[in-house]
């Protein structure tokens, strides 16, 4: 898979200290959140962790993605949800990979109308642009 030429409308800056037991924050400071590796993974937990940073953004933008191939189906996504589960883990080679879940609540949808709007998204949607062929995703209804 090649990279696509992208006319870039906007850039996001954010600059993380310490990494994983740290501190992340914007250049335009909205967003600066401590970052704390999981419980589960030897941490404290006491603040957020770069995968569940990536799961918002990741739903947030598979959402917004959504309302995009709704409005051109004229399809009614109104009180929709969408949820990224996004897991850390081991890989066979020693390092350390993702996998994410995506699921779609669309209340005003038929599950068959639901599932072809889902993956209509899910080529439309940056993030599962930029994951697709890297890690394993996900989606359900």
């Amino acid at each position: 898979m090649s990279i696509q030429p992208v006319d870039v409308l906007y850039t996001a800056v954010a600059t993380a200290e310490n990494g994983r037991d740290g501190k992340v924050a914007s250049d335009d400071g909205q967003l600066e959140v401590v970052v704390n590796p999981p419980k589960e993974m030897g941490g404290s937990g006491a603040g957020t962790n770069p995968e569940q940073l990536f799961a918002a953004g990741y739903s947030a933008c598979f959402q917004g993605a959504l309302g995009v191939v709704a409005r051109k189906e004229n399809a009614d996504v109104s009180g929709s949800t969408v949820t990224a589960e996004v897991g850390i883990g081991k890989t066979p080679e020693g390092g350390f990979g993702l996998k994410v879940a995506i699921r779609a609540s669309i209340p005003n949808l038929d599950e068959a109308t639901a599932k072809a709007l889902v993956e209509k998204a899910h080529q439309v949607c940056p993030y599962s642009n930029a994951t697709r062929g890297n890690i394993e995703v996900t989606l359900s209804v």
